[in-house]
């Protein structure tokens, strides 16, 4: 699941693959507002910590693909 994390004050968004469902992914979204951070695994093991108050945004979803060819 592909996931786009916007943290405030900064430019650039973090994106990753995240491993787990789309509901896992909004539950650890969700405790992280409460207190604490976001705590998110990717497909390869690596973990991704961010703090609750550097939050902008969370985006999750498939990536699209671009299409090619006539028909697009």
């Amino acid at each position: 699941m592909e996931v786009k994390i916007g943290i405030q004050n900064v430019a650039r968004e973090i994106v990753l693959d995240a491993s787990g469902t789309e509901d896992e992914i909004e539950a650890a979204f969700a405790s992280a507002l409460e207190g604490g951070s976001l705590v998110l695994t990717d497909d390869k093991g690596r973990r991704v910590m961010v703090p609750a108050g550097a939050l902008g945004y969370v985006e999750v979803g498939e990536p699209t693909r671009g299409r090619v060819g006539f028909g697009a």
